[in-house]
């Protein structure tokens, strides 16, 4: 950070004058020169600024005493070098009364009121992170600055729920009420410029000229946003009403009502009150405590805890910085872009030439679409090395091995590798099933050798399965669970077994699809119960997105683990001969547009006469929490936390129910026994509930 923010956060403050009040908890102080005040978030013990009570009670300490002494201005900034402010601290949340929310949030709301009312011009300087609270926070004040890096956004609908400490009606009144609403809809971030262009910030300026930015608001020369006609006419309620009715059909495409209701209760709040700030206010504290004790807000709460705890894994850091990857396939090149646009020097390697040129294209495309800097995309790119002759093997802390799925092959890698691999480096395999035990057959160090299962798509798919055997080294699992971490990725550490966790798990959820299919159940049916569910696609679709040529490999090599399951059946077998794979091929189980969309009848239009089953989401769902408590159970996975946070990330377990094993206990698990139970007598052993329920249930 530039020479103003360094001293802020080393206490010097050496604006021009001397602190005028001493350094107190969460909050200093101090008056420049020019007469104006700086106040500097920087939470003692942290490495970012969160609001929490105590934030505001010092907050509203501080602006007892400027009410007083009336200063020509009031700049608030952060003292931390991740940014301006993460948001709330949720942990405050959790457990809440709705009249325990709603006396929290009316206190904060008071602070940040006064903030607002104090008649000193007030500036926000925003750099890095503003996000949740800390954009609220800024909100509050009449000017906002933003540094070039910083980033605004308000991800509270990924909790269930909306803004709720003033976001919702100042954000619509200092912004394009639209775009401020999109911001809260999609809790997408926006960089600086974009949010200047949208009227949430007066300023961008690099970080040296903050304090020449600061000077110039304070004489009055930066002025603050105007409303416009389209402002004025969306004050109207028709006007909102009509956009509303938008927002509800766009928000429906993404999140339905019933699974969460955040979005919904954003535009029924915006639609009624957004002319009336008094009554959005009093509105907004209404609905966002009714939301956070809410089952979908709780569950959602418990994903970002298990997000953190699962990053929480790490211990100090891997000490790589070299990746060689083998295999430029769709995994291999996809693991290398991503390596490299995360900041490590990678060299891709594979017997083909073309196929290392066609993983550089994908990996460009795909660091466009994540980066968005032309710089920083050829920055990434060229860290990424086409290395056909594998010479980065030497060199490398790591080689990841990403080739088809077949023991020997890999094997054959291992064998031709290992002797030129450097000292204390590590061999790691990107096997979605096979044994760790099978492939270390050979390895004259085995010790060294582990799983890195990553998920397609890479750039998307947070989740990598850390895959130990009986021979690792206890050093090999924590640099790859750190090396994981360092890729902004969520390690779940998993003992070796066929499918290991979540390829075990999912499986019985695709199988049972193809017995209902195989029932003659529309696809279109199968699929519909699943989203209906909550889970992010179809397994109909699913078969298609992955292949039908993968997805009977993985059902194949898995059944000596799916007790009672039956091949998969015959009709599928003979779309693989033909040729027709899925989305890849353009025909599958589906036909596929030219954007690789489905062609799917609508539930209505399906005949009276297609069979159906009122237990088809249970039949897909209650196989796959049986897999995970068998995991549970054979030590696959050692936690609850890790596995539930394992099949979110790595299947789109539906989110707003917190997991397998948490919805599990929430439905009841001697409910669940006893429905499999039912479904066992009608539909066979595939239903038996695994023994570790009852392990479950004496937890």
């Amino acid at each position: 950070m530039k020479t103003m923010l360094n001293a802020l956060k080393d206490r010097r403050l050496e604006l021009g004058a001397a602190a005028d009040a001493a350094p107190q908890g969460n909050w200093r102080s101090a008056r420049d020169a020019d007469g104006v005040v700086w106040l500097v978030l920087d939470r003692p013990d942290k490495s970012v600024n969160v609001i929490d009570r105590a934030v505001l009670e010092e907050l509203n300490a501080h602006l007892e005493r400027l009410e007083a002494e009336r200063p020509r201005a009031v700049v608030i900034r952060s003292g931390k070098s991740a940014g301006f402010a993460a948001g709330a601290d949720i942990r405050q949340f959790t457990g809440a009364s709705i009249e325990d929310m709603q006396r929290l949030l009316t206190e904060g709301h008071a602070v940040f009121d006064r903030l607002e009312r104090l008649s000193s011009l007030t500036i926000a300087v925003i750099h890095g992170h503003c996000l949740g609270g800390g954009l609220e926070l800024a909100l509050a004040c009449k000017r906002r600055i933003a540094t070039a890096d910083a980033t605004l956004g308000f991800p509270e609908v990924m909790l269930g729920l909306h803004p709720g400490l003033g976001g919702t009606f100042r954000s619509i009144a200092v912004a394009d009420p639209v775009e401020a609403m999109t911001m809260m809809l999609t809790g997408r971030s926006l960089p600086a410029r974009k949010a200047k262009s949208i009227g949430l910030v007066d300023a961008v300026v690099e970080e040296r000229h903050v304090a020449a930015a600061v000077r110039a608001a304070a004489a009055g020369q930066l002025a603050g946003a105007k409303a416009d006609l389209k402002d004025r006419a969306l004050s109207l309620r028709p006007a909102r009403s009509f956009a509303a009715s938008r927002m509800r059909k766009t928000a429906a495409e993404k999140a339905p009502k019933e699974h969460y209701p955040a979005p919904y209760a954003l535009i029924d709040l915006w639609e009624a009150h957004g002319g009336d700030r008094k009554a959005m206010q009093a509105a907004e504290i209404d609905s966002f405590a009714r939301l956070i004790t809410s089952d979908t807000a709780q569950s959602l709460i418990r994903v970002f805890f298990l997000r953190e705890a699962m990053k929480g894994q790490k211990q100090g850091k891997s000490a790589i910085r070299h990746v060689h990857v083998v295999g430029a396939g769709a995994m291999g090149g996809d693991i290398a872009a991503w390596a490299a646009k995360e900041g490590f020097d990678v060299t891709l390697a594979d017997v083909a030439n073309a196929s290392i040129g066609k993983a550089v294209k994908a990996a460009t495309k795909m660091l466009q679409a994540t980066l968005k800097d032309p710089v920083k995309v050829r920055d990434a790119l060229d860290r990424l090395v086409p290395d056909p002759q594998g010479h980065g093997v030497r060199h490398a802390d790591i080689v990841i091995e990403a080739v088809p799925e077949k023991l020997e092959l890999k094997r054959s890698i291992y064998a031709a590798i290992e002797p030129r691999l450097k000292e204390g480096a590590l061999l790691a395999t990107n096997t979605s099933a096979i044994p760790l035990d099978e492939l270390v057959a050979g390895l004259r160090d085995p010790s060294r050798f582990v799983g890195l299962h990553f998920f397609n798509p890479v750039s998307r798919m947070q989740l990598v399965e850390i895959v130990s055997h009986a021979a690792i080294h206890a050093e090999t699992r924590r640099r790859a669970i750190a090396f994981a971490t360092e890729l902004s990725r969520l390690p779940a550490a998993v003992a070796s077994a066929p499918g290991f966790l979540v390829n075990r798990s999912l499986t019985p959820y695709i199988a049972e699809a193809l017995i209902l299919a195989d029932e003659g159940i529309p696809k279109e049916r199968i699929d519909h119960a699943a989203e209906a569910f909550g889970m992010p696609m179809g397994p109909i679709e699913l078969i298609d997105q992955v292949g039908i040529d993968v997805a009977l490999d993985v059902v194949d090599g898995l059944r000596p683990v799916m007790h009672g399951f039956p091949q998969a059946p015959e009709w599928l077998r003979q779309k693989r001969a033909d040729g027709k794979l899925g989305r890849k091929s353009g025909e599958g189980l589906y036909r596929y547009d030219s954007e690789g969309k489905p062609a799917k009848q609508s539930l209505d239009a399906l005949p009276d006469s297609a069979p159906n089953d009122p237990d088809i989401a249970d039949r897909l769902i209650l196989p796959m929490l049986n897999a995970v408590v068998a995991c549970l159970r054979e030590g696959v996975v050692e936690e609850e936390d890790i596995a539930d946070g394992a099949m979110i990330f790595g299947t789109g377990f539906a989110p707003f129910r917190g997991g397998p094993i948490h919805y599990a206990r929430r439905r009841g698990i001697a409910e669940i026994v006893a429905r499999m139970e039912a479904l066992a007598e009608r539909h066979g052993e595939r239903f038996k509930p695994d023994a570790g329920w009852s392990d479950l249930e004496a937890r």
